[in-house]
């Protein structure tokens, strides 16, 4: 329970810092349909009940004339590229009044397994698994110069109200910049861990929230993983110790839901070249393989891949679908099964 949460202050590093724990008080379009219609952007993070491989389900929204993309991600709780990659010819900063955009709240599930905390960095993503249901939150990642871990480690505190001791490649990066950092920074509007934290076993590593309105769903960190702040203080109260979090990169998500196949692509990198393309498909095929192998008979629509890979806008699209034998075949033989028992 909320009220019985026992947190903890620390004098932490944001983005591979070292720090020292200081105990205190407790404190409490798809493409094949259209995007459902929401009179006021929904917010995401619900528990959805994992059945098969597909999650939630397309949005749309009419802006106002003072949204920006920035605005709209904090308010639905979706990272500022998945915003602009699923609305492409309209203004991040300025989309104007009236203007419909779509929510991307449908994701197929990453290549994982289905517990505690999943980070696929290539979507700026994280699932959280728990009673059966799933969780996800849009996140901000390492930059390019100093990447996310692709490793597997697990939640050893959670924290609240951190100070930040910048390590000495930030300070000089800072300083270069012409804006030198103190040796630490306590609790409060300047800190960029703000005001929640959970610690990860990974050395130097924090799952956090931000003192910025920009840069969830994007690479901006020194290596942490960014949340909004109503994100992380709802995953922080939620999350016990101990529980697992895996770093992937998996651009090319397939899944089943019941008997349709799902693709959902993100794009490596803003330039989407022939050769980035040509990886993208490889990945595909590998990916449309081990979901064959375990589950024969099904079909695929090549142009519909091909759209997919074209468009890489993070969007689930369906392409391709179980023989209608073997699905009748599957049901028929779950119904023995369940007669047999």
């Amino acid at each position: 329970m909320v009220t019985s949460l026992a947190l903890f202050a620390l004098s932490a590093r944001a983005d591979n810092a070292q720090s020292t724990p200081v105990v205190a008080p407790d404190s409490p379009q798809a493409s094949s349909a259209k995007p459902e219609k929401a009179t006021e952007a929904p917010r995401e993070n619900r528990l959805f009940p994992v059945k098969d491989d597909v999650i939630g389900s397309m949005q749309s929204m009419t802006t106002r004339y003072e949204d920006t993309f920035a605005d709209i991600g904090t308010r639905t709780s979706i990272g500022y590229l998945e915003l602009v990659h699923a609305n492409p010819g309209i203004d991040p900063w300025l989309p104007g009044d009236g203007t419909r955009i779509t929510l991307p709240q449908q994701h197929v599930l990453p290549d994982s397994p289905r517990e505690g905390i999943v980070v696929n960095l290539a979507e700026f993503r994280l699932y959280y698994y728990k009673d059966g249901g799933v969780k996800t939150y849009p996140v901000g990642v390492g930059s390019e110069q100093n990447p996310s871990p692709l490793t597997k480690s697990k939640v050893t505190m959670r924290l609240e109200s951190p100070a930040w001791y910048p390590p000495k490649s930030v300070r000089e990066e800072y300083e270069a910049s012409g804006t030198p950092l103190p040796r630490v920074i306590p609790p409060g509007p300047e800190n960029p861990l703000g005001n929640y934290a959970l610690k990860l076993s990974a050395e130097g590593y924090l799952i956090h929230g931000t003192n910025k309105k920009f840069g969830i769903g994007m690479q901006v960190s020194h290596g942490c993983i960014r949340m909004y702040n109503n994100d992380i203080k709802e995953l922080v109260f939620d999350v016990p110790k101990g529980t697992p979090v895996a770093f992937v990169d998996q651009p090319v998500k397939v899944g089943l839901n019941g008997n349709e196949v799902w693709l959902e692509v993100h794009r490596p990198k803003e330039d989407l070249d022939a050769q980035t393309k040509d990886r993208l498909w490889k990945a595909v095929m590998a990916r449309m393989d081990t979901l064959m192998d375990s589950n024969p008979g099904l079909e695929f629509q090549r142009a519909a891949v091909e759209n997919a890979i074209d468009q890489a806008d993070g969007i689930p699209r369906l392409v391709g679908e179980r023989t209608r034998q073997v699905a009748k075949a599957s049901v028929e033989s779950g119904r023995k099964e369940r007669v047999s028992h």
